[in-house]
């Protein structure tokens, strides 16, 4: 799965080389790309196999995976053979681990080039991703800076987005006096405005695309926040050019939150999308219980570019959901369901979701015999 290209940009964006991995472009004006990271061990081949096949069910673009050792990079091997979507080998310390991925046939490399330390294998792992047109993602967390940057922070001579951008800069001189320049720049911290400000920082000095992200941003509930805010504003100022949320919880969530930001933002095409209000006195359905009903029917039928409304009253809808595609909302121990604001069925509570799922059928089909006869 691509990112759509018929998305139109309304932020700016700006100007930076563009890098494949695999066959999703990042950067020079192409819509931005969601990614994330398997959580399985790496040799665990049919566990890892599966995370990736629900992460390209849901949407996400481009998948990494850890390589710590040579059993993993063997399992790497068959897991290329058979992944549905680009993979990053993200490897630490060991050039030979690198080494080993490029020649299994990885798409992407996430390498900082300070942790390796022998300049000839460097020079060697820039030739060979060279010479296969993979390209490397210069990573630096706020967390895990080199001693003389953070000696600088304690001093006082350096902020930390600062020394954040001098730590990118200095890898990427690393592999730009190898003649390599297929470069994508991640700076992450767990704070907001560190990695705004950083990012600020890095669009002045280089025009490699950013890899962006809220880096050990926390559990969902928690971290779904300080990831939709940081992501927020980095793609409004144009800063982001692939994004991946991090989250202490399954990967498909962290696929879903970005989409949902992404989406939210006018950048991707509504998967689906509810409506639902936060209930009061007036309500005279149990809005949460039905929320949670509506959202299952449309994941279990793979509902696309619908807006479904779940109202708890007569006053929030239909009249004011009356945009959605199609919505419910109760009265006097019954359920009703509205197509655009025109109520098209009264039912008992018991048979709202078959009678909703028979509807929402019949919409799709509509749907999709107006899109075929344009």
């Amino acid at each position: 799965m691509t990112p759509d290209s018929e998305i139109v940009c309304h932020f700016p964006r700006r100007k930076t080389k563009p890098v494949y991995v695999g066959r999703v472009k990042i950067g020079d004006g192409a819509p931005i790309s969601v990614q994330s990271m398997t959580k399985t061990f790496t040799h665990d081949v049919a566990g890892t196999l599966n995370q990736i096949r629900l992460l390209a069910q849901a949407g996400c673009d481009i998948v990494r995976v850890a390589v710590p050792d040579r059993e993993s990079v063997i399992a790497l091997k068959q897991i290329l053979r058979e992944s549905p979507l680009p993979v990053v080998a993200d490897i630490h310390f060991d050039p030979q681990l690198a080494l080993m991925s490029i020649d299994a046939g990885v798409q992407g490399l996430r390498l900082n080039p300070g942790t390796i330390g022998n300049r000839q294998k460097i020079a060697e792992i820039a030739a060979a991703a060279g010479e296969r047109r993979i390209p490397i993602r210069v990573g630096v967390n706020s967390g895990s800076l080199r001693r003389h940057l953070m000696r600088e922070i304690e001093e006082g001579r350096l902020s930390l987005p600062e020394a954040m951008v001098l730590s990118a800069e200095e890898q990427i001189h690393i592999l730009e006096d190898n003649g390599f320049d297929l470069i994508k720049v991640s700076l992450k911290a767990h704070d907001v405005l560190t990695t705004l400000q950083a990012h600020r920082l890095m669009a002045e000095r280089c025009s490699y695309p950013f890899h962006c992200g809220i880096t050990e941003s926390g559990p969902p509930e928690y971290g779904s926040i300080k990831s939709a805010v940081g992501l927020a504003l980095l793609i409004s100022e144009g800063l982001a050019d692939t994004v991946r949320v991090s989250l202490t919880a399954e990967p498909v969530e962290e696929v879903r939150l970005a989409l949902s930001v992404l989406e939210s933002m006018g950048l991707r095409v509504q998967a689906r999308n509810i409506i639902s209000c936060p209930t009061c006195a007036r309500r005279e359905i149990d809005v949460v219980q039905w929320v949670y009903k509506v959202e299952k029917v449309l994941q279990e039928h793979n509902v696309k570019n619908i807006t479904v409304a779940v109202m708890g009253c007569v006053v929030n809808g239909p009249g004011e959901a009356r945009d959605a595609d199609i919505g419910i909302t109760g009265s006097a121990g019954k359920a009703v369901i509205f197509r655009h604001g025109k109520v098209v069925a009264t039912v008992p509570e018991e048979e709202l979701i078959p009678t909703f799922v028979k509807e929402l059928q019949q919409l799709i089909s509509s749907k999709s015999a107006q899109t075929e006869r344009k």
